[in-house]
């Protein structure tokens, strides 16, 4: 049994808590005050950028770093835009498309052999990079400007040799830009014109790959509609003959052989 309490008692318990109340207001107004006197408070500091007087190479050196993790951010961009890559993940994609499967080969597989065939054929671009920028840059017998300039024109050649005149003629006129010799052509003119280009050979590429298979699917649905096998799938049955032709005329040995070609490798 809990004992009730009688209003005598609950008086007490208000008077007591009443007495006790200011000497509690009392302690809690003192207790920052007390707090400031015992304690050292020290100002958090935020400091971002140069703190103070610093000399112009130090600047110069915070700069280029800067610089080189915005170069870093781009790479992907890069391999993409400035290689052959475009027109081989693009090819790729279209065997698979035509073959109507979805999952083989895989997405990581497809982008993995591309990735590699992008070495293979844009090696000798690295081999000259390495040898006329890179390496005088670290030499020390060539500046950063220097050395990025020479490390342009080997990208500038291979772009130019696999882009349309056409294309290039498009981005000098948006440019506005007066007569200029070919090997003088910024990168913001010849990148543009060379994704077109990639573009439109992939995807020239990519119908010549979906004619047989086309064919397959026609010749199958026309024999199924012919036998009154309308309630059949053309599919079913396409797609295993799709899979067996790429296989007997060694498909995927063609196709990289192809695109191989198609940079003059």
């Amino acid at each position: 049994m809990i004992p009730l309490r009688t209003p005598s008692s609950l008086s007490r318990l208000a008077s007591l808590f009443c007495r006790l109340l200011p000497l509690w207001i009392l302690l809690f107004a003192a207790q920052p005050e007390i707090q400031a006197q015992s304690i050292p408070v020290n100002p958090m500091r935020l400091n971002i950028g140069l703190d103070g007087p610093v000399e112009g190479k130090d600047a110069d050196v915070a700069v280029k770093v800067l610089f080189l993790i915005t170069v870093l951010s781009l790479a992907p961009s890069i391999v993409m835009l400035m290689t052959c890559f475009t027109r081989i993940v693009i090819v790729l994609s279209f065997i698979r498309n035509a073959l109507t499967i979805q999952g083989a080969p895989a997405n990581q597989v497809i982008v993995g052999l591309a990735l590699f065939l992008t070495y293979f054929i844009m090696e000798p671009v690295w081999a000259r990079i390495q040898s006329e920028a890179l390496q005088p840059y670290m030499s020390k017998q060539i500046s950063s400007e220097q050395a990025m300039e020479a490390a342009a024109t080997p990208i500038r050649s291979f772009m130019l040799r696999q882009t349309r005149p056409k294309d290039v003629e498009l981005f000098v006129e948006l440019a506005k830009m007066n007569a200029t010799s070919v090997e003088s052509l910024p990168l913001r003119v010849v990148i543009p014109a060379f994704v077109i280009s990639e573009l439109r050979t992939a995807f020239q590429m990519g119908f010549l790959i979906f004619i047989p298979f086309i064919l397959i699917d026609i010749v199958v649905a026309t024999v199924l509609m012919s036998m009154g096998m309308m309630m059949m799938p053309p599919a079913t049955i396409a797609l295993p003959l799709k899979i067996l032709l790429f296989v007997l005329v060694d498909g995927w040995h063609l196709i990289i052989r192809s695109l191989l070609l198609s940079f003059g490798t």
